[in-house]
Order: C-alpha cells, then structure tokens, then sequence
C-alpha cells in the first residue's frame, strides 16, 4: 500500500481542494498504469492513505467512474477499467477534431512567461529521449497536454478535452508492452512526440496558435493509426 499522502501544512485545504487532490491523483495512477486494469481499489486503503472519511473518497471514485475509468461491480468492489483502442476510436475521432479548436477558439494573448513554458518543457522532452524511461514520457505527455489546453480561455472546450484526454492517455503504453518490439517501439514514441512539442513551442514562439493546433491535431491522428497497427487493428 502506497505512503500516506498529507494534506497540505498551514492552511486550510477545504472540500474542494481534498476533492481535487484525491481525484489528481488517482487518475494519474490509472492513466501511469500504476493501477492496472481489472486492479481492485479497496475504500479503506484510499481512505487512510489519503486521511479522509470513505464520503469523500466515494465521490472522487463516482466521478472516475463516470469518466470511464472505473467500474462498481457489486458483490466486489470498485475495479479499473480494461481499455481497447477499437473502442476508443470514436473518442480519437473528437480528440482529433478539439485539438485544432484549442488553436481557434478564445485563444489566449501570447506572453513571454507562456513562451518559456513551452520550452521549459521542450527541454525536459529532449532529456527524456535520451534517458529513455516511459514513466518520465507518460508524465511529460500529461503534463504537455495541460500546458497545450492553456493556449485557449474557452473552459468547455478545455474541459471536454481533458475528459477524453485522460480516456486514452493509457493504452499506448498498455499495447506497447505487450509486444515484442516493445522498447524500438517507445523509442520511436519518444522521437515522435520530442518533433510535436518542438514544432508546437516554434508556433508558440511565432504567436501562431492556429498551427499549434494544426500540429496537435495531426499528432493525435497519427498517434491514433500508430497504436492501432501495433495492436493488430485495422
């Protein structure tokens, strides 16, 4: 069972907070592959480690659950969700579709700060190919799409994407590591994803959020037809 995460020192956390730093999170150990699927999450291990009441906790696991990641069997208990790429499909066909959008709609004014963003973690990308650890890219990839989703204002728009975001964010990594090319493979990931965030930081830099969003779109798609093939579909 993992450490006791704490709450934060000196200030109040409050509902909310407590909500949002449970929900975080879980989902990323889900979408990490830290809790893999079919893996059974018990409420009273979550609740001590998370030194909260089973309430709260219930209503974090209720959300993931409508968000596709978890499942209530009865008589067992709260599972995490199986993912095939077949079935995701549709949701790759509107991620695709967003991604143009974030560059179009209500984009935000370009400042020096969000420019060093972007190349902060461009930098940290080019490290992690050449480390070539699949943690560190799964972390930089989540972390990169929160920092894409901020080139727009409109808030439906950046909320309905990192919904179907974190729908998918764990079946590369799950189709990859079953086969046997598994690590030429999560190299040539690696490279791919090191060219998209080094072409999206130079149209951030150029103030052109509209190819930014062209360069996220065609990224997905291409990713999408990458995981299809390596798990023998279509």
């Amino acid at each position: 069972m993992s450490a006791r995460i704490e709450a934060p020192k000196n200030s109040e956390e409050g509902v909310r907070g407590r909500f949002e730093r449970i929900y975080q999170a879980l989902r990323t150990r889900i979408c990490m592959l830290d809790y893999a699927p079919g893996s059974r999450l018990r409420e009273e291990d979550l609740a001590e480690e998370f030194g909260v009441s089973r309430t709260p906790l219930r209503r974090v696991l209720v959300k993931l659950e409508a968000e596709g990641l978890l499942r209530s069997v009865h008589g067992v208990g709260t599972i995490v969700t199986d993912i095939d790429i077949n079935e995701l499909a549709q949701v790759y066909e509107l991620r695709i579709e967003l991604a143009e959008l974030v560059g179009k709609l209500s984009p935000v004014a370009i400042d020096a700060a969000m420019v060093e963003r972007f190349r902060d973690i461009r930098e940290r990308c080019d490290q992690m190919v050449t480390a070539g650890d699949p943690r560190e890219f799964s972390r930089i990839n989540m972390e990169f799409f929160h920092l894409f989703t901020t080139l727009t204002t409109n808030e439906p728009l950046r909320a309905i994407s990192e919904r179907l975001y974190y729908q998918t964010a764990r079946i590369w990594l799950k189709t990859a590591s079953r086969l046997e090319s598994f690590d030429e493979l999560l190299q040539k990931e690696f490279v791919t994803f090191q060219r998209e965030v080094a072409d999206i930081t130079e149209a951030v830099e150029h103030g052109d959020l509209v190819a930014a969003g062209h360069v996220r779109r065609a990224h997905i798609a291409m990713s999408f037809r990458r995981i299809r093939r390596a798990s023998g579909g279509a």
